[in-house]
């Protein structure tokens, strides 16, 4: 890589030659600004003043993220948050840029933003390597290397997407509630985020919440799940489990097993039968005697989900909940879910993946400017 030997090079010495996007970006921040933090790696290479300021302001315009500049990054959406180490990365101007799942949780402003800028790079001559396991969004690639098992596999050209099977159209008209918003508001502080909800979600339905990064997704689903109280308006919920899963499942994950987490969620819910059931139908059973630290973050992002949808939860929601997952592991969460609200659990998600949208959804619905609006993709009720 750039006539040096990766394994024998320092790291400071590779630093200036190689950018690296990581799959869980958090883990990478030092600063507590975007500002600050995009400026931080360009600053390590000791460049001028005049340049650094020059590197970090086209960055955040790459990146889409020009605005939030001057805001920390603990007010931060998952989404924004990887945007600031996407524009940390391209502030280094790097002839060789690696990322790893660098889309897995932008909109589409954002990804088509990236898009842009890597394209821009390459034809400038840098190196871009990416690994994804989605492609729609990427366009034709120079080259693509499949792996599967730790090897390299012939390249068959790109894999066509999963599209699933969509559910049949089912009527909620007169079912019971089980959660509700009436007049609700949402936001952060005293600020608000998405204002004046009303929604109800029924036994069995599956509600899909789209929308940009920090529009207020992750804000909405705490707030339906009890974990914050609305700026206004009231919120009410049967009774039952409630499970979460939040954009960095790594802080539901204390046991030193899969298999004891999953245990663990059965002992609190007093739910019957054990862990084997639900690591089979995610596709955990192989790693089911691992530590979940020791796991990638598609694995630990299955590993979370079964925690949470182990029990027979009435109420599930999920933030963005394909993040890291290849195509199999998003069959078997299609899979999980379909259970869940086929034996009468409420599902809620949040994300940006448009096909698991489509496949799940019986009511698809969009943040924008502060309103919950249809998208036309709302089946019967």
């Amino acid at each position: 890589m750039c006539g040096l030997d990766v394994l024998a090079t320092p790291t400071r010495s590779l630093a200036r030659h190689v950018g690296f996007v990581f799959q869980e970006p958090e883990i990478g921040f030092v600063r507590g600004t975007v500002e600050r933090e995009v400026a931080f790696g360009a600053e390590n290479l000791g460049l001028p003043s005049h340049t650094i300021r020059r590197r970090v302001g086209e960055a955040l315009q790459r990146s889409g993220i020009g605005a939030l500049a001057k805001r920390r990054i603990a007010t931060l959406s998952g989404g924004e948050r990887q945007r600031v180490a996407l524009a940390a990365a391209l502030a280094t101007s790097a002839s060789v840029l690696v990322m790893d799942e660098p889309m897995s949780q932008l909109d589409e402003q954002g990804a088509a933003a990236l898009h842009g800028a890597l394209r821009e790079l390459a034809d400038q001559g840098h190196t871009i390597v990416v690994a994804e396991h989605r492609f729609d969004r990427f366009g034709a690639p120079d080259h693509l290397v499949p792996m599967a098992m730790g090897r390299v596999l012939p390249s068959p050209g790109l894999p066509a997407e999963d599209q699933g099977e969509p559910p049949r159209p089912r009527s909620f008209a007169g079912a019971p509630a089980a959660w509700s918003l009436d007049g609700v508001t949402v936001g952060i502080g005293r600020c608000p985020l998405v204002s004046d909800v009303s929604l109800t979600g029924a036994p069995g339905e599956v509600i899909v919440i789209t929308g940009a990064n920090g529009a207020g997704k992750t804000t909405l689903l705490r707030t339906i799940a009890g974990l914050q109280s609305p700026l206004a308006g009231t919120v009410e919920r049967r009774p039952g489990r409630i499970a979460y899963l939040p954009q960095e499942p790594g802080v539901l994950l204390h046991r030193p097993t899969v298999r004891a987490e999953i245990e663990q969620t059965l002992r609190w819910s007093g739910a019957p039968g054990g862990a084997s059931s639900v690591l089979e139908t995610l596709g955990l059973a192989q790693i089911a005697e691992r530590d979940p630290r020791d796991l990638s973050v598609g694995q630990r992002q299955r590993a979370a989900l079964a925690v949470v949808l182990a029990g027979s939860p009435s109420l599930v929601l999920l933030d963005e909940p394909t993040r890291g997952m290849d195509g199999a592991a998003r069959r078997s969460l299609s899979a999980a879910l379909r259970e869940v609200a086929g034996t009468g659990g409420s599902v809620v998600l949040a994300t940006h993946d448009r096909v698991l949208a489509d496949e799940l959804g019986h009511t698809v619905l969009c943040i924008e400017d502060g309103r919950l609006v249809t998208t036309g993709r709302e089946r019967e009720r």
